[in-house]
């Protein structure tokens, strides 16, 4: 999706020097976000299980990455869900300084979900965690604000299967457990996880902060594309490395076997109190959907 599918933002007063965005034009770009997301898989994703697909023996495991790939294709040949958790709504969104939204940022993206999910008759999963009585409309999403440079509002979309969004955890490592403690945290994490996040799996890892920020981290790790190392050459040789590891140690593809459990792990850090290591790892599944737009 792009500026021009999504209309011309409106004009009207807003503080100068500022672009102006109607709380309308983010309903509706959220609103496709949905509905696109739940029906098609990035090509990134995609590349990767073709990959992994290459990567088996004839066998078991080789058939069953062919079968997710058929899946996705006839979601999106049908315009049908690739998988019937369609998930809880993040959104993840950046709002440059040099943008206002007329109205209710907030209040605009809610509608758009709720949009998506009734027109996209998308399964609404979203309930009271004490009563259990569905919202029936998948809202509230969840939302992660950050105030950027610049004169663009860029909404990330990712619908969180709970599948694998319930073999997460946060840990409070010492800090002497060093490199060892944190690939032995995700990697026995991954292993405990077996065949319940629908491997191959995206594993996300957040190295730092405090015990909320390394979650954080760990979610906004999936985020990055596929094969994208970290940028900094120690924290992508760890991704290399725990991705390795997981996959040697044979889980495979739907817990079946194989040689990939994993598409790729993805580490995130911030910096940390010296008396403190946490780490989180947070898990996504093969149907790793997530769409993106920039306002």
């Amino acid at each position: 999706m792009n500026e021009k599918d999504l209309g011309p933002c409106s004009g009207g007063a807003g503080e100068p020097g500022r672009r102006i965005i109607d709380t309308s034009t983010v309903t509706a770009a959220v609103r496709e976000l949905a509905i696109a997301a739940a029906h098609d898989l990035e090509p990134d994703i995609l590349e990767a299980l073709l990959a992994a697909r290459d990567r088996e023996e004839p066998g078991l495991a080789r058939t069953v990455v062919e079968i997710l790939l058929q899946n996705a294709e006839i979601a999106s040949r049908e315009r049908i869900p690739v998988c019937q958790d369609t998930g809880v709504a993040v959104v993840f969104v950046e709002l440059g300084s040099e943008v206002q939204v007329a109205g209710d940022l907030a209040a605009a993206i809610q509608e758009g979900v709720r949009q998506g999910y009734r027109d996209g008759y998308l399964r609404s999963s979203v309930c009271d965690p004490l009563t259990r009585v569905n919202s029936g409309d998948n809202t509230p999403a969840v939302l992660h604000l950050a105030s950027v440079a610049g004169d663009r509002l860029t909404i990330r979309f990712l619908p969180k299967g709970c599948g694998s969004e319930n073999m997460s955890a946060v840990a409070m490592l010492p800090p002497a457990a060093g490199v060892e403690g944190i690939v032995d945290f995700v990697c026995q994490r991954v292993q405990a996880a077996g065949s319940n996040p629908c491997p191959p799996v995206l594993v996300g890892v957040g190295l730092g902060g405090t015990f909320e920020k390394a979650a954080l981290l760990a979610k906004s790790a999936l985020l990055r594309p596929l094969g994208q190392p970290h940028p900094r050459p120690d924290v992508a040789a760890l991704e290399e490395r725990l991705l390795a590891r997981i996959n040697a140690e044979g889980a495979g593809v739907q817990g079946l076997g194989g040689r990939t459990t994993a598409l790729a792990v993805h580490l995130e850090i911030f910096p940390t109190h010296i008396a403190s290591l946490p780490v989180a790892v947070n898990i996504q599944c093969h149907a790793h959907r997530h769409k993106e737009t920039v306002l």
